[in-house]
């Protein structure tokens, strides 16, 4: 078994036990995206044979800003310092949330060159927290679908249990990233359906929280009165875990709110 099979909570408690290392949680992982994941998603429409054999979770992926992050968790793990309650856990990035200073593109042809100036409060929170972030993985377009084939950078996810059908959608990337041991946690969002139906489809846990928990600031919206962030992960522990970390007032919006 790989370090990338156990759970997120496993992972902390061999990491703080110091049986292993940030770096080595981080590497095990991106040998996995490597194994299976292929090419990335991108604008060129072109289907190529080899597309059917792998995954396609993530549309970018950030290798060298990982394994810095994670060496600074275990710096600070040698200097006695407290890297966060998810120190040196690898998750992905459904790419409908702004990153700063990386393509945030909402997996449409519209958004394939922006680069967000600022970052989503849940994604600052994670990083506070420790965790390591992969990269960003596909979805439908503006979040809007259920199978993540409608996404504009192709190929789309395909699910890991079996490579001939949907992953759902539209946090589709986050569930098969998850699924397929690429991450152990995701962020995903969920309007009707787009955390829950994946999660159900690809065999992990994903939460749907009450609307108002988790912070939208930094989400492109789809329809605001109903989007709400949710962790995803491969079991109710780590979904906890991660929960605990997302949730709570924001204060970037009541700074904004006056």
């Amino acid at each position: 078994m790989e370090l990338c099979d156990l759970t997120a909570h496993e992972l902390l408690k061999k990491l703080r036990g110091r049986e292993i290392s940030a770096v080595e949680i981080t590497r095990s992982f991106l040998r996995r995206i490597e194994a299976v994941d292929g090419r990335p998603g991108t604008l060129d429409s072109v289907t190529k044979e080899a597309d059917s054999a792998s995954v396609h979770s993530f549309i970018s992926l950030d290798t060298d800003t990982a394994l810095k992050r994670a060496s600074e968790v275990d710096d600070m793990l040698v200097r006695g310092k407290e890297p966060g309650p998810l120190a040196g856990i690898p998750y992905s990035v459904k790419d409908i949330f702004c990153v700063q200073d990386t393509y945030s593109t909402a997996a449409s042809r519209m958004l394939a060159n922006f680069k967000s100036p600022y970052t989503a409060t849940i994604v600052e929170r994670l990083d506070s927290a420790g965790a390591v972030r992969l990269g960003k993985v596909n979805l439908d377009e503006y979040t809007y679908g259920s199978s993540n084939e409608s996404s504009a950078f192709q190929p789309s996810p395909r699910n890991p249990w079996n490579l001939d059908a949907v992953p759902g959608g539209s946090s589709g990337g986050s569930a098969t990233s998850v699924s397929a041991r690429e991450a152990a946690l995701s962020i995903g969002t969920d309007t009707a359906g787009s955390i829950r139906q994946p999660a159900s489809f690809c065999g992990i846990v994903g939460l749907k929280p009450t609307y108002g928990r988790v912070s939208r600031y930094g989400l492109i919206a789809f329809g605001s009165s109903l989007d709400c962030p949710g962790p995803m992960a491969n079991d109710v522990t780590d979904t906890a875990m991660m929960l605990q970390v997302m949730a709570g007032a924001d204060p970037v919006v009541l700074l904004l709110n006056g």
